[in-house]
């Protein structure tokens, strides 16, 4: 009676080992399932992603007050920068025009490929890696920077922990935004609600292609976006360890103005940066 119940309890535990195998390797099909989809996406968005302004900014002044704002919160050129999600190379051709060493970092080989052909157009150096976010190539670099990047990852946490590893002594910068109105109370509240309205009358490019599909949406934790509260506490909690919140109203104030009154008025949606390390 003793030899079956062992036998039993032997069996039992053989067929949980094997089903918590195969869910892990269900688990891992999934997720390479999902970045396949994710590269695709951005592949096929390389076409169409410059033509909206806020992807990538294009009057002098906007680009200027981007560049003063890396140049504030980033170590002094000549500091070795890995930029993840690259994309198209906004932040860059602006990093590398400073005289930052930059490696450009994306999983998308359609973005990476109009980032080269930029660079080339200016003259820059800048190393290119095709590489997911959690997988960033191994170096020691001063510092890692990130353009709206973390809303899109499946796992954002383990990103941060993999670049901490790549720049185990530099900083992070992390640039997000805070997008719709959900966030916002008050008179910011209001403005954020008539930047809608007034999104739905006018007439613009599209900044995408298409849209995520609902498999991709629901393996993103903050495709919904993120909050700045949600991002300090997800660098806190990584190897980076404490933060600091800077919201870039130099940044907010070059994107609207001489756009009109009514631009000016409404405003824009808030950026901001979270950065920690040395």
């Amino acid at each position: 009676m003793t030899r079956v119940s062992l036998w039993s309890m032997d069996a039992s535990a053989d067929g949980e080992l094997d089903l918590r195998a195969r869910r892990a390797a269900s688990d891992a099909a999934s997720s390479v399932s999902v970045a396949s989809e994710i590269r695709d996406f951005w592949d096929a968005d390389a076409a169409v992603y410059d033509t909206s302004p806020s992807h990538y900014p294009r009057r002098p002044q906007e680009q200027a007050a981007w560049a003063g704002a890396l140049r504030r919160l980033l170590p002094e050129p000549p500091a070795t920068v890995m930029d993840v999600g690259a994309g198209t190379g906004f932040l860059s051709l602006l990093l590398a025009a400073q005289g930052y060493a930059v490696t450009a970092v994306d999983l998308s080989p359609g973005m990476l490929a109009r980032l080269q052909a930029k660079a080339a157009d200016r003259d820059l150096s800048i190393e290119v890696v095709e590489a997911e976010a959690v997988t960033p190539p191994p170096g020691d670099f001063d510092a890692v920077v990130e353009r709206h990047l973390l809303w899109t990852l499946p796992d954002p946490a383990q990103a941060l922990t993999a670049w901490r590893e790549a720049a185990p002594k530099g900083r992070l910068v992390v640039v997000e935004g805070s997008w719709g109105s959900t966030w916002a109370t008050g008179t910011e509240g209001w403005r954020a609600k008539a930047r809608g309205l007034a999104g739905r009358v006018r007439v613009s490019e599209p900044g995408h292609h298409d849209h995520y599909s609902d498999r991709v949406q629901a393996a993103l934790p903050h495709a919904q976006g993120m909050s700045p509260d949600e991002a300090v506490s997800l660098v806190q909690a990584s190897p980076w360890g404490q933060a600091r919140l800077e919201r870039l109203r130099d940044v907010e104030w070059a994107l609207v103005e001489g756009r009109g009154i009514v631009d000016e008025l409404l405003g824009t949606h808030p950026r901001w940066a979270v950065v920690a390390g040395s």
